[in-house]
């Protein structure tokens, strides 16, 4: 840990000249095109929120996107990832490829916020109908990229360079059944022809003050894995135990000895790990020791070390105790999903904090502790360096508690804090343009 700050600290002294390269002609360019366009990202927000679309199925939000790229005169390709939508704007001189990602999927909640333009939409979802709302803010993050686009592209004649726009459907998950977000996508090449050097990307969050840009290099959010734990034993009367090999008293002792891969097994003073069974089901009366019981669980990591020790621990204590007790226990690891860590390249996050710092104030870009929750911005990422970070959509002044996370009907964002993202993509974009590939 000590040596991966002390190599953030050098190349940050090393490039912070570097990242503040942009000229004051361009600098004042950039400033005053951001200005301009503030309501019209917030236009677009509210239009996107109004008429939300679950992941895969983000039709209308697509068209909307590749329309206004293309009247920006990019290349535009769609349809990549099932809806993915995907602009290319080359710029006038010769430089590196630089990607740029917002996800555009909603969540299957009913919105509760009191805002005139709060969604009435409804779709099925997993077979049954469902209310749907922008509840985590990818609107937001459309309508952002929508603007850093209108603005790089009336600065094409000063781009040393080329920026791909990555319009990404399905981050929160595609439906069962369907592959979909980025994997997928780099799976279809979103990021070739042409090559992408690095990939940058942000996510607003309800619980961070407007103004404000939090960030953290190396591991942001954890690496994800669920699992699926069939114990299987044998059925007998409850009343005779006896003669019965039981999957529920063993499921029981799994559970319990998972809990000491976090006490015993991980160094939980360099990385935070999570072990979770989040379901159980087995039986069906109380009289009938059943033959069989299920589980599923959750496994969140920040190092790929720390996944590695996990699932071989996982997969040996279930087994281990289920062939104590004459059960047998199978573990599929991982089961539906497997999420990468979401890492921020170090000597990239280095040379771009001077970007952040331009657009938010020094004061207001704040180093902070990894998250185990995922994002499927892991994708890209693994591909070429990336750095992501959050961007602020709390009110000023209100208590971070009392909002209303993400993923939950009250969930609101304060629309003041669009402009700081649209500036810090266009600022990522210029500097690193001025350092080069």
């Amino acid at each position: 840990m000590k040596k991966m700050y002390l190599l953030l600290v050098l190349s940050f002294l090393l490039n912070h000249t570097i990242s503040n390269a942009q000229s004051n002609e361009i600098q004042n360019e950039i400033q005053t095109k951001v200005k301009g366009i503030e309501q019209k990202v917030i236009d677009w927000r509210r239009d996107i929120h109004q008429n939300p679309e679950l992941g895969n199925r983000e039709v209308r939000t697509a068209a909307m996107v590749a329309k206004h790229l293309e009247s920006l005169g990019m290349e535009v390709i769609t349809n990549v990832g099932i809806t993915g939508v995907i602009g290319v704007l080359k710029g006038s001189l010769p430089g590196p490829v630089i990607a740029l990602r917002a996800d555009m999927d909603a969540l299957p909640v009913l919105e509760r916020t009191p805002v005139p333009f709060a969604s009435k939409v409804k779709t099925v979802y997993d077979g049954k109908e469902t209310s749907v709302m922008h509840a985590c803010g990818h609107d937001s993050h459309v309508a952002i990229l929508m603007g850093v686009a209108e603005i790089l592209s009336g600065m094409q004649k000063d781009l040393k360079g080329t920026v791909k726009f990555i319009f990404q459907p399905a981050e929160e998950g595609a439906p069962k059944g369907e592959e979909g977000g980025a994997e997928l996508m780099v799976k279809e090449g979103a990021l070739k022809n042409p090559n992408v050097d690095v990939i940058f990307g942000l996510h607003i969050n309800a619980q961070v003050e407007v103004g404000k840009i939090t960030y953290r290099p190396g591991g942001m959010f954890a690496g994800v894995g669920d699992l699926k734990i069939t114990v299987k034993g044998k059925s007998s009367h409850g009343a005779e135990p006896w003669f019965s090999v039981d999957p529920i008293v063993t499921s029981a002792q799994i559970i319990n000895n998972l809990q000491t891969i976090m006490s015993r097994n991980v160094e939980i003073t360099r990385n935070a790990a999570v072990v979770t069974i989040g379901s159980i089901h087995g039986g069906n009366r109380s009289n009938i020791i059943p033959e069989q019981v299920e589980m599923l669980g959750t496994v969140r990591t920040l190092s790929d070390a720390d996944e590695k020790l996990i699932f071989n621990r996982i997969r040996q204590i279930a087994t281990k105790t289920a062939e104590a007790n004459g059960a047998e226990a199978i573990v599929e690891l991982p089961y539906s999903s497997h999420y990468p860590v979401t890492y921020n390249n170090l000597d990239l996050t280095a040379k771009m904090l001077p970007s952040l710092e331009k657009s938010a104030g020094m004061s207001n870009v704040i180093l902070v502790p990894a998250e185990t929750g995922a994002e499927d911005f892991s994708f890209f990422a693994n591909e070429v360096p990336g750095f992501y970070f959050y961007i602020g959509g709390l009110p000023k002044g209100q208590d971070p508690k009392t909002s209303a996370p993400h993923h939950t009907p009250d969930f609101f964002l304060d629309e003041s804090g669009f402009i700081l993202g649209v500036n810090a993509m266009v600022n990522l974009v210029a500097d690193y343009m001025e350092i080069g590939k």
